[in-house]
């Protein structure tokens, strides 16, 4: 499951359920006046709520065979997400509630997690929500680096009779599970955090697809939901921003390091801002600790690859590419990166290897088959070229 949050590249009427913010919030972070009633209703009353088609699958034969055959907490897994049930599809771009995940049979791994519980919650299971301690991952998303944590959903339940030898046991559900996740820590979260994580995150996707106005009602509702999380203070600062009300972006993002005083990603947001605003020596200060607390960014290897693809230094930009690609081996934009620099160097073997990890690797299913007509495309050509 991912907690998504937001950094600035280098050079970053519908009536709704408002939460209420905690008066020294209102007045000195939020500016609603200076934006556009959101367009939908912005608001979590229905995250959970399961829909009239979940009901029925609750009931169908199918449903309650998985059950009887596997226990409950495997047979809810197995009905959801075996090959032969609903047969859902990760899709990075969208966070859905419960219901929206389930009609649509896709969503991210947050959007998993709140379906699963939503379904577990109805069956009397009881249900955890964990933060696991994993190295933040990163992708783009227009003029955005978008940077996702990781969350998982434990199950269980209680006894219903003396005989029940599993009652009392857990079943951890992780979503695109890291490499050893068993021997992570994880944090324990309630589930107000889901709620302000799943907020936040629509601010982030709302952001991304250019509408800045509904991006703040989520970004405030997140910080309502949750006002001791820095991550929806650090998306309202980009917000506001990209609203041009550096002013408030300054604020937020200083809100945000008051929450989380090391977190370079805010560092780097706010640094680069003073810069623009010509507090160079301000801007100097925030570099140089971030470059004590992280050397090398999200994504420092790819920028100066591109750069050197600019100059048409093909083999500094393939060795730049695989740098980042051995940092960050799931990125698909790297390897995809890497595959030109491969194939303007004549390299076309190497390049289809690295067209494949970016399908295999990317998700988001736009790309993945944006990245398979490129792999077809080249292995056609290569076909037809004489030996």
């Amino acid at each position: 499951m991912r907690r998504l949050f937001l950094f600035l590249l280098a050079m970053l009427t519908g009536c709704a359920a408002i939460h209420p913010v905690e008066p020294r919030t209102q007045s000195v972070l939020l500016a609603d006046g200076a934006f556009a009633p959101p367009s939908h209703p912005i608001g979590t009353a229905d995250l959970f709520a399961l829909s009239p088609a979940m009901r029925a699958y609750l009931q169908s034969p199918a449903f309650k065979t998985y059950l009887r055959d596997n226990g409950m907490e495997q047979g809810l897994v197995k009905a959801l997400y075996s090959r032969s049930a609903l047969q859902l599809e990760y899709d990075a771009s969208k966070t859905r509630s419960a219901a929206e995940t389930y009609a649509a049979r896709s969503g991210n791994c947050l959007a998993l997690v709140v379906m699963t519980a939503a379904f577990a919650k109805e069956l009397g299971m009881t249900v955890r929500y964990q933060s696991v301690d994993v190295e933040e991952s990163w992708s783009r998303s227009g003029a955005l680096y978008v940077g996702s944590g990781h969350v998982n959903v434990v199950l269980g339940h209680r006894a219903r009779v003396l005989y029940d030898s599993s009652a009392g046991q857990e079943l951890v559900v992780d979503f695109l599970a890291p490499k050893d996740a068993g021997r992570l820590r994880t944090r324990k979260l309630e589930e107000e955090d889901i709620v302000a994580l799943y907020m936040n995150n629509r601010a982030v996707e709302t952001l991304a697809e250019g509408h800045v106005d509904d991006a703040y009602w989520w970004a405030r509702g997140a910080i309502a939901s949750r006002p001791a999380n820095g991550a929806p203070y650090n998306t309202l600062g980009v917000i506001y921003q990209r609203h041009g009300d550096l002013a408030l972006a300054e604020r937020a993002y200083r809100a945000a390091l008051a929450h989380e005083p090391d977190n370079v990603t805010v560092m780097q947001n706010l640094g680069s801002m003073l810069a623009s605003m010509g507090r160079g020596a301000e801007a100097q200060a925030l570099a140089e600790r971030v470059a004590r607390l992280q050397p090398a960014p999200p994504f420092h290897y790819f920028n100066q690859g591109m750069l050197a693809m600019q100059h048409g230094d093909y083999r500094a930009a393939r060795d730049l590419f695989a740098r980042e690609v051995e940092r960050a081996p799931d990125d698909d934009v790297s390897h995809f990166w890497l595959a030109q620099a491969l194939l303007r160097l004549g390299d076309a073997t190497d390049a289809d290897r690295q067209l494949a990890m970016a399908a295999d690797t990317s998700i988001r299913p736009g790309d993945r088959q944006r990245y398979a007509a490129k792999l077809a495309h080249l292995r056609q050509l290569a076909g037809t070229q004489p030996r």
